[in-house]
């Protein structure tokens, strides 16, 4: 069976630093932190009181009152970024077969902030409580695919993923597979998470995940840094518009990148913590290069889940270090998340948008905040810490390792005919 290709023709990202690709992009290659106090909550009681927030969201400029009573804030954010990259990818929704469009979206928690305040408003009615009409349709994640198919008309293949931290990255492997296999000719796909509520800054908090720097927001992100205390709560979400090549050319349309390799793996070492040595983190970038009938020496470039834990971030580097040998100094690696926190399970959409933006641009976004390397850590390696580098990125890899132990690794290579 022949495979078809599946490349990227659209792209929208709602993001700590940016409401849209353009400001996103502009953030991160000026190194501009997300982080700052929670204005969401009252954060006295927790031990983290910051976290990086969307600016200048305003629901009501994009929903009215009516349909913001049925959409979370993680539907909201979804639908807000997949508007703009159908824009972006220029699609007639008059001239597609929208039989054959699917949406596969990807978020860890989905409508765990409208659970919350349904609770905390029936425990304040004093007479006759009881939860809203639309109270389950907001608390379900699948809703955040059911309204994007349902605002576009698209009813192809419908379904959210689950798989914390790698939950849009599963949600693009499986959007590129339904396209290679031939299920469907587009697949609107990304992750969107709303998590920055009382119950998910308490629990992280209790497992010690999250960084305490309370005096200093800016610079709690800190991927591989020796000093690095963990990681910083973010939201938003990233949509990608991916279609076979030969329906994307069909219709004129620009393509960002293909799509050539997916690797999933799961981590048994423990269900919060990576092996230490990083064998499934390696075994999930092998699968992803042996997928694309690629080699290590081939990619550029990664993006590397990098959250700023301890754990975490050195499990991954060894992994980098196993698969990649005396190849590793010559790659350019960042971390995302540095600049806007970790989402979730929207990371690796929104990462893919920066990969995708550094391809198009040949420009490698900073980590910031790295100022003293892990020891640990090779010395030689580059994790553009000194601001944005010009480098031509052919190949791309981003990873993903979420809580369970879900490895998802994703290849982009720069198209060509």
């Amino acid at each position: 069976m022949n495979l078809k290709r599946v490349v990227v023709t659209g792209i929208g990202a709602l993001t700590p630093i940016g409401n849209n690709v353009a400001e996103y992009w502009e953030g991160l290659l000026k190194g501009r932190s997300g982080a700052g106090h929670i204005t969401y909550f009252n954060t006295e009681k927790f031990k983290t009181r910051f976290a990086c927030q969307l600016k200048g969201y305003v629901p009501e400029e994009h929903f009215t009152t009516k349909e913001l009573l049925k959409l979370d804030r993680s539907a909201q954010y979804a639908l807000v970024a997949t508007e703009e990259a159908l824009a972006d990818a220029r699609v007639d929704l008059e001239k597609i077969d929208k039989e054959r469009v699917g949406v596969v979206y990807g978020t860890g928690i989905g409508g765990l902030t409208s659970s919350e305040e349904a609770v905390q408003q029936f425990m304040m009615q004093d007479r006759n409580p009881r939860f809203g009409a639309h109270h389950l349709l907001r608390v379900l994640a699948n809703t955040v695919s059911g309204s994007i198919a349902l605002k576009y008309g698209f009813t192809g293949p419908n379904y959210i993923t689950t798989s914390a931290c790698a939950s849009s990255a599963n949600a693009i492997g499986d959007a590129c597979y339904a396209i290679a296999l031939g299920k469907s000719d587009m697949v609107v796909t990304g992750g969107t998470e709303s998590s920055i509520i009382e119950l998910a800054v308490g629990g992280f908090n209790s497992m010690r995940a999250l960084s305490t720097r309370n005096d200093d927001p800016e610079h709690a992100s800190r991927p591989f840094d020796k000093n690095r205390d963990g990681f910083v709560m973010g939201e938003g979400a990233a949509t990608l518009v991916l279609e076979s090549e030969e329906h994307a050319r069909a219709r004129g349309a620009r393509i960002y990148a293909e799509v050539t390799g997916v690797g999933m793996t799961a981590d048994i070492f423990n269900i919060v913590a990576p092996d230490p040595d990083g064998k499934a983190a390696m075994l999930s970038m092998r699968n992803a290069l042996r997928s694309a009938d690629l080699k290590p020496e081939d990619v550029d470039y990664i993006n590397t889940h990098g959250t700023s834990t301890q754990l975490g971030d050195l499990s991954e580097c060894r992994a980098i270090e196993k698969l990649f040998g005396d190849h590793a100094p010559k790659l350019a690696i960042n971390s995302t998340k540095s600049m806007i926190g970790h989402l979730l399970g929207a990371g690796p959409a929104v990462e893919s948008v920066a990969i995708l933006c550094s391809m198009r641009d040949s420009l490698v976004h900073p980590t910031i905040n790295l100022e003293h390397l892990d020891p640990r850590i090779p010395s030689n390696w580059n994790f553009v810490s000194n601001g944005a580098i010009s480098r031509e990125v052919n190949v791309a890899m981003s990873n993903s390792f979420g809580f369970g132990g879900h490895n998802v690794t994703l290849l982009y290579v720069k198209y060509k005919e």
